[in-house]
């Protein structure tokens, strides 16, 4: 059911059970967990199997679609990029990547392919992301995929910056796609 999507450097395609083990290694950083809303530290045996056995209902339910970034030239699976929290034409952009590959524009490419998929493909006409505030370049990866910022807003006792994309400005931001 869930594509496979690529883009300069990137595959996005379904998650498989046999990558459960490196989805632990790389989610399990306690950086990841305190960058991000909802992964967990420790990230325990049986975690990531359980939640990639989610994806095709999430999908099939029209609820969320998730891919994992692999590095076209490698192999390598080296993230996460979703559309989750889908409710009629919105949904929430969401992403992870591991350690290593930091700063290296993955997300950003990965972000706007997911774009791209969501508004052209799936039919949605908003999208919003968040980030935590004490993560900058969360930021930077959303406003470089074209979105604008729109509040901060503290959830939880942790402060959060909110934007929006609709579908018409993202075309007019990003033709190259």
């Amino acid at each position: 059911m869930i594509p496979t999507l690529e883009t300069e450097r990137l595959i996005l395609r379904p998650f498989k059970a046999e990558d459960a083990q490196r989805v632990q290694l790389l989610a399990g950083e306690k950086i990841i967990a305190d960058m991000t809303e909802n992964i967990p530290h420790p990230y325990l045996d049986g975690m990531a199997e359980g939640w990639i056995g989610l994806h095709d209902a999430w999908c099939k339910n029209r609820a969320a679609v998730v891919f994992a970034i692999v590095i076209r030239e490698s192999g390598e699976l080296i993230g996460a990029v979703s559309i989750t929290q889908i409710s009629g034409q919105s949904g929430n952009l969401g992403y992870w990547i591991g350690l290593p590959y930091w700063g290296q524009g993955y997300c950003t490419e990965a972000s706007m392919r997911i774009l791209e998929f969501g508004f052209n493909h799936y039919g949605l006409s908003c999208i919003d992301a968040r980030h935590l505030s004490e993560n900058p370049a969360s930021g930077k990866v959303i406003t470089k995929s074209g979105f604008k910022y729109v509040s901060d807003d503290v959830v939880a006792e942790r402060e959060y910056k909110y934007y929006e994309l609709k579908k018409g400005r993202w075309q007019s931001i990003n033709k190259t796609l």
